[in-house]
């Protein structure tokens, strides 16, 4: 076999992992969307959008842009971030977690920026997500709870979070 179609077989491999990489943590990212909100109970509405995972946002449905990866074309074989849009109060205020996913080994880890992390064992099938979705609750609840803390004992602290807000898009304007 001519080294060109050696390499061609090689990239062929590489390429089927990138996809299968990227469809496993897509239907995680999918269920995150749907079952966090569920977990949460919010009864008003949507409380969760898949948003990218750096940048400006908006609080709506971003689809295959939510994601550090294209959905096709030539993908890196690697971790892959999406952002987590979470409403947190009855109007119209988010905030957004960032999330990594990594394979290691038969399991695929996913890191909140800020945060701690959940490893779910291969297949995701045979995985229960409420345990993650407490560490997410948590680390949202616990954010909120420790500036309240800081403020009422004095000292405001300092800016940084592992999540951003959303800013209105006729918020800024004078």
């Amino acid at each position: 076999m001519a080294r060109f179609d050696t390499l061609l077989s090689t990239v062929e491999t590489y390429q089927q992992l990138a996809t299968e990489n990227y469809d496993r943590i897509r239907r995680l990212a999918e269920e995150l969307r749907e079952g966090f909100c569920a977990y949460l109970g919010a009864t008003d509405g949507t409380c969760v959008h898949l948003v990218p995972p750096a940048g400006p946002f908006q609080p709506r449905p971003y689809g295959d842009q939510a994601f550090s990866v294209p959905p096709r074309g030539f993908r890196p074989l690697g971790p892959v971030s999406f952002g987590l849009a979470v409403r947190v109060t009855k109007g119209t205020d988010w905030l957004r977690l960032t999330l990594e996913c990594r394979k290691t080994g038969d399991d695929l880890t996913v890191a909140i920026k800020g945060g701690e992390e959940h490893t779910f064992r291969l297949p995701l099938a045979e995985n229960t997500p409420e345990p993650f979705y407490e560490k997410i609750y948590e680390h949202v609840h616990h954010w909120f709870d420790t500036r309240i803390a800081r403020y009422r004992d004095g000292d405001s602290g300092t800016r940084e979070i592992g999540f951003d807000f959303a800013v209105e898009a006729d918020q800024g304007k004078v």
